[in-house]
């Protein structure tokens, strides 16, 4: 079972009518109520923030077209069957300006409005100033996790100041910073009322403590080879907190859509824009379909309730791809198979934290046992996507590609992991650039995976010199601002 976030209809309609107070002053000149928006609030509206904010964190999981999709080309996940460039690595113009002026920015006002005396009292109504506080410092630790994982160093300490232009810190500094600001924050929920707007907990405390511990951990492990002394500390220490990790479906975060005019975006992208662009990889289903696992009837299909287990080549030039697309019509389409107008795309899961688990015991920084957290892994990722056959399960844990006993166990849990994160493309271009695993090939004809998104086109020219000293730390083959420039982490 997946625990929802259910966007509303009547939240989001709260979101795109009310507006925020704003004020303005004249030392000289009093124009008295000319000015007065009869229209506006006298009253920040924190809820709805909150749930915009809440919303979009579904486009870090599952976004066609977007940034996930692009590190899902990376990762192997999916490629594209008709216009193959970003498979095939396409220097890309993707700017992160919507990340900071949307999400970010209405994390950072709720923080503001509950922070400072002359408002903290007018939102309280919303739920309790540090429990919206709380909420809003985890949810901006995720989101900036997001954006420096796909660039490297971005704007941060100095960012949503509003200040001009602002310095890139490095991607070292800000995963310190992301880790104090989980633990800070989890700390930080008391026992006044919940934040209203709340569309991934509805108020659940004890759940948004687990989420933050949950992301903490997850963000700990991906520092283990950069920095492994202060990743196992915080890894523990996140594992051990007394409110506890997401260690069970029924406290998985999945972001649910009404239907109406906030569609699935995997139901939006085939059913109602009609593209047809997209396919799961065989280097995917490949494996998966090896090793009689269950999930290759899930993750892709070529309609509702019409699961298909055949991967599309990856990384294939346009004239090929469209040749096995002719040939092969019954492609999978990624979560075709299993999505409707309403159905949930995953967040962050039991699966995620149990595998996270299994690496971190089988590097020794627990005492857990490997085995059992790595079955518990693959078990709670099957039942997430409905699959509850014991006999199969029982099976597929003991087949050699799979089981522990024998082989790389590194490289079998990287590879658990990389499939149980799906459809998250970003979280699966973590794994394989750590860790090296599953080992991918390159698109055929191409010398080299990239490992980081280039700087946008925007920067250069609203950003120009603290982009000029960003561009030059990633650079590679003689090139700044490379996509083949690795991150702090990626070693």
């Amino acid at each position: 079972m997946i625990m929802k976030l259910n966007i509303t209809n009547t939240l989001l309609i709260a979101l795109l009518t009310g507006t925020l107070a704003g004020t303005s002053s004249c030392d000289k000149v009093d124009f008295g109520t000319i000015n007065d928006n009869p229209n506006q609030t006298a009253v920040p509206v924190t809820s709805a923030l909150l749930t915009n904010a809440i919303s979009g964190i579904g486009a870090r999981s599952w976004d066609a077209g977007g940034l996930s999709n692009l590190s899902g080309y990376y990762s192997q996940l999916y490629t594209e069957t008709q216009y193959t460039e970003a498979s095939r690595y396409a220097k890309t113009t993707t700017n992160w300006d919507g990340v900071y002026a949307g999400v970010l920015y209405d994390l950072q006002n709720i923080i503001n409005y509950n922070s400072d005396s002359k408002t903290a009292d007018l939102v309280v109504e919303n739920g309790s100033n540090a429990n919206q506080i709380a909420v809003a410092r985890i949810l901006k630790a995720y989101n900036f996790w997001y954006l420096t994982d796909l660039w490297g160093d971005i704007p941060y300490f100095e960012a949503l100041k509003a200040q001009g232009a602002i310095p890139y810190d490095s991607q070292e500094l800000i995963y310190a910073d992301l880790l104090k600001e989980l633990k800070e924050a989890v700390d930080q929920f008391d026992a006044g009322a919940a934040a209203k707007g709340d569309i991934l907990y509805n108020g659940n405390i004890a759940a948004w403590k687990k989420f933050g511990n949950s992301i903490r951990l997850l963000i700990a492990l991906q520092m283990s080879k950069a920095n492994p002394t202060l990743g196992k500390s915080e890894f523990v220490a996140a594992l051990s907190h007394p409110a506890g990790v997401i260690d069970e479906n029924s406290e998985n975060a999945a972001l649910s859509y009404p239907g109406g005019n906030f569609l699935n975006p995997v139901y939006n992208y085939y059913n109602v824009t009609k593209r047809d662009d997209l396919a799961v990889t065989a280097t995917l289903l490949d494996f998966l379909n090896a090793t009689g696992d269950l999930r290759n009837t899930k993750f892709g299909g070529t309609a509702l309730n019409a699961p298909s287990t055949v991967g599309f080549p990856y990384g294939l030039t346009r004239d090929n791809a469209v040749a096995f697309a002719n040939t092969h019509t019954n492609f999978a389409r990624p979560l075709i198979a299993v999505s409707t107008a309403t159905t949930a795309v995953p967040v962050v899961t039991a699966a995620h934290v149990f595998l996270a688990r299994a690496e971190a015991a089988q590097l020794t920084w627990t005492g857990e046992n490997v085995e059992a957290m790595y079955n518990a892994g693959i078990t709670a990722s099957w039942q997430q996507w409905g699959i509850n056959n014991a006999g199969a399960l029982g099976d597929y844990l003991a087949h050699a590609d799979v089981a522990l006993a024998g082989g790389d166990v590194a490289e079998k849990i990287a590879t658990q992991r990389w499939i149980g994160v799906y459809p998250n493309g970003w979280q699966a271009w973590d794994i394989t650039r750590k860790t090296g695993f599953p080992v991918l090939s390159p698109a055929p004809g191409m010398p080299q995976i990239p490992v980081r998104l280039n700087y946008g086109t925007n920067e250069p020219q609203l950003n120009p010199e603290n982009y000029a000293t960003a561009a030059a730390k990633f650079t590679a083959n003689g090139e700044a601002n490379s996509q083949y420039a690795p991150v702090w982490w990626d070693k």
